[in-house]
């Protein structure tokens, strides 16, 4: 008798700060995708963004948790930030699969912009072979993900799905900006994340 895979995301990012797009997109898919949860897992060292200036990790850690507290089916994992080096997908996601055991199917939840640079990931390949990727697509983006699919050949449209999102026109580079200039950040991110940044002093500079 075969047994149903249980399903999890994985939703990953700097999460500097987390906003509610973060929680809206994840909440979105999990529903869509029938998750059982959904592991938000900060990175500690983007290979992306290393030529960039980010948050303290434990700041960035401490903010996901408050973010995601209140939604029983969100967890925040810091496997990334516990591992030494540049924080790679591919790692994590083989470590995921040690922790839960091989009855999981695995969803790595994306923005429409990063979908546009999988190619760039670290052994894509080989994570296409062991986990989902969901495109969490806004409408009026200017790329289409069958191109992206077409690209990876039978496997990206096996393995590469789009699920429309709400139109949240929210970015973690927005917030900062507007801490920066002294302005509301109110209903951008959850009231917790706020309260955070304001007694830590983030993003001033």
């Amino acid at each position: 008798m075969s047994h149903k895979k249980r399903k999890i995301g994985i939703m990953g990012g700097t999460f500097d700060p987390i906003h509610t797009g973060h929680l809206a997109t994840a909440e979105a898919v999990r529903v869509e995708y029938d998750l059982e949860r959904v592991l938000f897992i900060p990175a500690a060292n983007p290979p992306h963004k290393q030529h960039f200036r980010v948050t303290k990790p434990l700041h960035r850690y401490i903010m996901t948790v408050l973010a995601t507290y209140s939604n029983p089916h969100f967890h925040v994992s810091p496997i990334e930030i516990e591992r030494p080096g540049l924080s790679y997908a591919i790692d994590t996601v083989l470590e995921l699969i040690k922790q839960y055991g091989d009855n999981i199917e695995f969803y790595f939840i994306v923005g429409s912009d990063t979908v546009q640079e999988l190619a760039s990931w670290k052994d894509i390949d080989r994570l296409l072979e062991i986990c989902h990727f969901i495109a969490a697509n806004r409408p009026g983006s200017a790329y289409t993900l069958e191109d992206i699919m077409k690209s990876f050949g039978e496997k990206g449209f096996k393995r590469i799905h789009s699920l429309p999102t709400p139109e949240l026109e929210i970015s973690s580079t927005d917030v900062r900006e507007k801490v920066r200039q002294g302005r509301s950040i109110k209903y951008f991110v959850p009231d917790s994340v706020e309260t955070y940044i304001c007694k830590e002093n983030l993003y001033k500079e």
